[in-house]
């Protein structure tokens, strides 16, 4: 790889910014915008499926856990299957479209035909029977029902990251993309990806504290309206990151293709083919280990937070404000990471390095976190070292948790992980892929959230969990 990355083509100033030839850059650029475009698609639903079924007047964040298990771990085990048959009958570049479209598909029935007709739909007859037969410990498993809209939001905004951005784009970028040009390049691609974080920050505030406008024909009050406005936003994002991955294909990967005399045959793969190899190759099992373990921890803790800042936000604004702010901070700290932190030293240290960054932030900020939730109870302490509220103090030492935790997550960690991939062979990736970001990465939040279940029908709620 050393040999490969011709460091010595640039001066010290632009190996360290933008170690990138003038002839990649038709090439680079293009992915740029797409993980941009997508990852902005990303925050701004990142954010709103939080607010949408936490702020509920029956919910909270006792509702995450159950999701995770009971819908979101199936469905992305049913998405990943659908993607490995669709592999096995079309192009790489085909199957992108097909995923795609039925993301943007479903956000669009959602904004135009569920969300305005919400009520009529929400299940709360059978919500209210569960209620008076279930221990108070499943509440969360009575909001998932009862907002079963929202709860089909959530689980498609959640996979937006698993399906769309990981084992679909980021799996293409596997395949496009040359050893010697990942080292250089994957620390970059996360200055697209980061910043998308900072611009759908200010742009989901600037639209969410809009006053209701009657003249707009969407919503029928201000957050309604502004819910519907950012989903708009995000199908027009969508169109043109799928208008760009065209342009890509036809311009640039095909001529390298043929160039390169790449092979066209695939080999056909099945699920359980993938968790074989998965189960008996050392290397991909130490990756599916990495983020299995990565999300058991994130989801802990952000539980936690989420149900703090829910308590200090009850109002859906208020709390989709405060989340896109964190999200805009979380841009600005992995935007410098990727320019400064991640793609030197992956350089300078190498890869072991550069992947235990992660775990130690993590571990640093999280111990942070639950000292200082744990201090909750010390109001007059509080008060008097720091001049605000315990429930203040404890958001604000888990928002700094998550941003550092994110930020980590976003750069160092996604650009290590995804090299990893880059020496396979190519049937190799498409089987790791399926395996440990279509599968793995939500069995390490269903597992945490396993954890939750178990804790909150002993506990009955998360803070005392």
């Amino acid at each position: 790889m050393t040999a490969q990355n011709t460091h010595g083509d640039f001066s010290k100033l632009r190996a360290f910014f933008w170690p990138v030839h003038g002839f990649e850059l038709k090439k680079l650029v293009p992915m740029l915008f797409i993980f941009f475009l997508l990852n902005f698609d990303y925050n701004v639903l990142r954010c709103m499926k939080d607010t949408l079924i936490i702020t509920q007047q029956h919910s909270g964040a006792e509702v995450i856990p159950f999701i995770k298990v009971w819908v979101m771990f199936p469905t992305s085990i049913l998405m990943t299957y659908l993607y490995v048959r669709l592999s096995n009958r079309f192009t790489k570049e085909n199957v992108f479209y097909i995923m795609f479209s039925i993301f943007l598909s479903y956000y669009f029935v959602f904004t135009f035909f569920i969300y305005p007709n919400q009520e009529s739909l929400h299940a709360h007859e059978f919500a209210n029977k569960l209620q008076t037969m279930l221990p108070i410990g499943w509440k969360g498993f009575v909001a998932m029902c009862r907002y079963w809209t929202f709860t089909s939001f959530y689980v498609m905004s959640e996979l937006w990251s698993n399906i769309i951005l990981f084992l679909l784009f980021w799996g293409f970028a596997n395949q496009v993309t040359k050893i010697g040009e990942a080292a250089r390049f994957y620390g970059l691609f996360g200055i697209g990806t980061n910043l998308s974080g900072i611009v759908s920050g200010q742009v989901s505030i600037l639209i969410s504290e809009k006053a209701f406008n009657p003249n707009i024909p969407l919503g029928n009050d201000a957050w309604g309206q502004s819910l519907s406005l950012l989903l708009i936003i995000v199908l027009a994002c969508g169109l043109l990151a799928m208008g760009f991955f065209r342009w890509l294909n036809v311009k640039v990967i095909r001529n390298e293709e043929i160039r390169d005399n790449v092979p066209k045959e695939r080999k056909k793969l099945s699920m359980r083919e993938n968790f074989r190899s998965l189960s008996t190759s050392k290397y991909m099992l130490s990756l599916a280990l990495i983020v299995i373990s990565y999300n058991i921890v994130i989801n802990l803790c952000e539980i936690l937070w989420k149900h703090e800042v829910r308590e200090l936000f009850p109002n859906p604004r208020d709390y989709n404000i405060y989340m896109n702010q964190v999200t805009t901070i979380i841009g600005i700290l992995a935007t410098f990471s990727a320019l400064v932190v991640s793609g030197n030293c992956i350089r300078k240290f190498g890869w072991t390095f550069t992947a235990m960054l992660t775990p130690v932030i993590l571990l640093i900020t999280t111990v942070g976190f639950f000292g200082f939730f744990f201090l909750k109870g010390q109001t007059e302490m509080i008060q008097s070292m720091f001049g605000i509220i315990p429930l203040q103090l404890v958001v604000l030492f888990g928002t700094m948790q998550n941003c550092c935790s994110r930020a980590a997550k976003y750069t160092v960690f996604d650009a290590t992980k995804e090299m990893a991939f880059v020496p396979l062979t190519t049937d190799e990736k498409i089987k790791a892929k399926a395996a440990v970001d279509g599968v793995c990465n939500r069995l390490g939040k269903s597992s945490g959230s396993v954890i939750y279940q178990g804790l909150l029908l002993y506990c009955a709620s998360i803070p005392a969990s």
